[in-house]
């Protein structure tokens, strides 16, 4: 029996089970791969066990008591994931955001997603029309929706395998492309732009990397089955990849206090996200404090959200806000004044 249908096999046998299955049980079931002397069956069988924890197969032996006997045995509760329990509206809202990032045409998974999305046309229980919706690539020009999504999956695959890469990176910072090794931790995608977050040791610590600058990749293939790297246990992506301008880091982090009003008071909590709202003391009119890394990125939102939305605080902050909006409004003057000379 080949190899890979032996583990099926084994695998199959031990969540059949209702009870430990012991060492000689285990030789019945697969004589010929299991049979011949004990050592050689033995080492046969810590390979497959070695491999089937690996792949995450939550297997374990048990110490029999007057309950039950010796043997292995699956922790059920580790293998099978809940259910997830969703609403109708629930799943048509996942399969529409998971056709968008299908569709986007860089998206690391894609076919781990696609098979997702058919479970959930199945568990819906009705035909779910397939939405016309896109994810846009904004910092990915046309035609290179290809080579990045084929950077995605060779990044997915070294982040699952815990494999360092080899990156030719062009970075806007340094006027030529940079060779880095990098152990790749995770990915993310924020507002069109798919980032790596890693350890890089050229630089000697944690570094973001924009996928569509990685010029050139290759991922390390020795030893394809032992991680070079472990991710710590204390790691974020959110620590590490900016989901709003502000939250760059160009900066130290500084506080600043933002008057919102009219319509925008209602709406603060969902503009700004993780800000501290208080009330103004006025009708309609709302406070937020929050953290900011960039400054020049939260007074170009609070610029586009219009006037009733102002910087309150520190005097530095307030003063940018007004120096950046004199300069807009110098420029729209500028074309006028031309024209009526």
């Amino acid at each position: 029996m080949e190899r890979t249908e032996r583990i099926l096999d084994l695998v199959a046998l031990l969540l059949d089970a209702r009870e430990p299955i012991s060492w000689a049980e285990l030789r019945e079931h697969f004589p010929s791969d299991y049979g011949g002397s004990d050592d050689a069956a033995e080492r046969k069988f810590e390979r497959d066990k070695a491999e089937l924890v690996e792949l995450g197969f939550p297997l374990t032996y048990v110490q029999g008591d007057d309950e039950r006997r010796d043997g292995y045995i699956v922790d059920r509760d580790a293998y099978y994931l809940p259910e997830a329990d969703l609403t109708k509206e629930e799943l048509a809202v996942l399969y529409a955001a998971g056709s968008a990032a299908l569709a986007s045409g860089a998206f690391p998974g894609r076919d781990d997603l696609a098979h997702a999305l058919r479970k959930i046309g199945f568990f819906a229980g009705e035909s779910l029309p397939t939405p016309r919706v896109r994810m846009e690539l904004g910092a990915v020009q046309e035609g290179e929706e290809k080579e990045v999504s084929a950077r995605l999956e060779q990044l997915w695959d070294a982040c699952a395998a815990r494999k360092w890469v080899d990156l030719t990176y062009a970075s806007p910072k340094h006027p030529t492309a940079t060779q880095r090794k990098v152990d790749p931790y995770g990915l993310a995608l924020r507002r069109g732009v798919w980032t790596l977050v890693g350890h890089c040791h050229l630089r000697g610590g944690m570094r973001t990397f924009h996928v569509h600058r990685i010029r050139e990749m290759k991922v390390n293939t020795a030893r394809p089955r032992t991680p070079d790297f472990q991710v710590p246990e204390d790691f974020s992506l959110d620590a590490h990849v900016a989901y709003f301008p502000w939250q760059h880091r160009f900066h130290e982090p500084m506080e600043v206090t933002l008057r919102l009003s009219g319509a925008l008071a209602s709406r603060a909590g969902s503009l700004l996200p993780g800000a501290m709202l208080e009330s103004a003391g006025e009708e309609g009119v709302v406070r937020a404090r929050m953290r900011v890394s960039f400054l020049d990125g939260l007074v170009r939102f609070c610029l586009a959200l219009g006037p009733d939305c102002r910087v309150e605080g520190p005097e530095s902050a307030q003063a940018r806000h007004k120096e950046m909006a004199t300069r807009i409004v110098e420029r729209h003057e500028e074309p006028h004044e031309k024209v009526s000379a």
